[in-house]
């Protein structure tokens, strides 16, 4: 008899991922399958997108749709509520209100001519699903994630493997939650993409807030080559991360400070929440685009930062570490809470 499966589909405004895994959870391969989303092409066209991926990844792996007992959805939100999408900044205006998990279950009907149970959550709670199996080793031990990325995707996972969502599928938005100033050299209060202006914890340890950050720090280095650039901003940041690598001084205080950020997060987070293991990942701790020496230098100072101010039993129990899968997380994490719900 074929070997049951279970697909993770991970839908971003502009590429959509798949990834499967077997019964017992391990994933079915790590080669990375990617397609254009085509947002830009209507509600149908994604759905469309969405099924004709999962046949092209089944294909490749030589499986067919006989063997998936099951569906998982990961998507940016907000929601209006379970399976119904409200605004979200990347997608089409016309999207809001769009019944997705009424839509994309009916595909699936059509497709393989059988009930397929379906789920759908936020796309950080999902990649979170995914690197804390891989970091419990086996345990229960519950585990917190932050993904500091274009912004801050957040997650906890409990004992059984399945994030917290909350009442409202808001759980974990921590990295909209106004950051201690007071704690951080008095830094004044960036604004967020979300539309909040008190100090987001998104605006001082991603992408989005580089910007801002670049700005308070550069009149320090009157002399730097990015002072005197009359490159745009953005082009600007976004050469950071790279002369940082290279000891560059600006860009060496700033991710310095993002790091100083993250370990307050995790700090308070932590205090909340009680985890046995906090998970690092986003484009900070990409292994391809990041050297060893610079990944251990963030991890140390968010460790540094956190650590006086745990609970002591926090403080000798509580592993901070890197996350492992990369852009897999939130396709294996779909497929996982599809897997762990077909359990219950």
């Amino acid at each position: 008899m074929s070997q049951k499966i279970f697909i993770g589909t991970d839908s971003g405004a502009t590429t959509t991922k798949i990834a499967a895994v077997w019964e017992n959870g391990e994933a079915i391969t790590t080669k990375l399958l990617q397609r254009p989303t085509n947002a830009q092409n209507g509600r149908d066209a994604v759905i469309v997108g969405w099924v004709d991926a999962i046949t092209d990844f089944l294909g490749q792996n030589q499986l067919d749709w006989a063997q998936v007992q099951g569906v998982g959805l990961a998507i940016p939100g907000p929601y209006k509520r379970y399976g119904v999408m409200e605004r979200t900044p990347n997608l089409p205006a016309n999207f809001e209100g769009w019944e997705v998990h009424k839509d994309y279950g009916a595909a699936l009907v059509a497709k393989t001519g059988r009930a397929m149970p379906l789920t759908m959550g936020n796309d950080g709670n999902y990649g979170g699903v995914a690197e804390a199996r891989l970091a419990r080793a086996g345990s229960n031990t519950s585990v917190l994630m932050f993904m500091p990325g274009s912004g801050l995707g957040c997650a906890f996972v409990g004992p059984d493997g399945l994030p917290l969502e909350g009442d409202t599928l808001a759980g974990l938005e921590t990295g909209h939650a106004p950051a201690p100033l007071h704690l951080l050299d008095n830094i004044r209060p960036f604004p967020c993409g979300c539309g909040r202006t008190w100090g987001c914890y998104e605006a001082y340890t991603t992408i989005s807030g580089l910007p801002h950050l670049f700005a308070e720090k550069l009149p320090k280095y009157p002399d730097h080559e990015l002072a005197k650039s009359t490159a745009p901003v953005k082009e600007k940041v976004f050469t950071l991360r790279a002369r940082a690598q290279k000891g560059d001084p600006l860009a060496v205080e700033i991710f310095d400070f993002q790091a100083r950020v993250m370990g307050v997060l995790v700090a308070d987070v932590a205090m909340t929440l009680d985890p046995g293991i906090v998970v690092i990942g986003g484009g900070l701790m990409d292994y391809e685009a990041t050297t060893p020496e610079f990944r251990e230098r963030y991890l140390r100072i968010v460790r540094e930062t956190a650590t006086p101010q745990l609970w002591p039993p926090q403080r000798a129990t509580m592993k901070i570490v890197p996350a492992v899968l990369g852009d897999l997380s939130q396709a294996i994490g779909a497929a996982l809470v599809a897997l762990y719900q077909s359990q219950r």
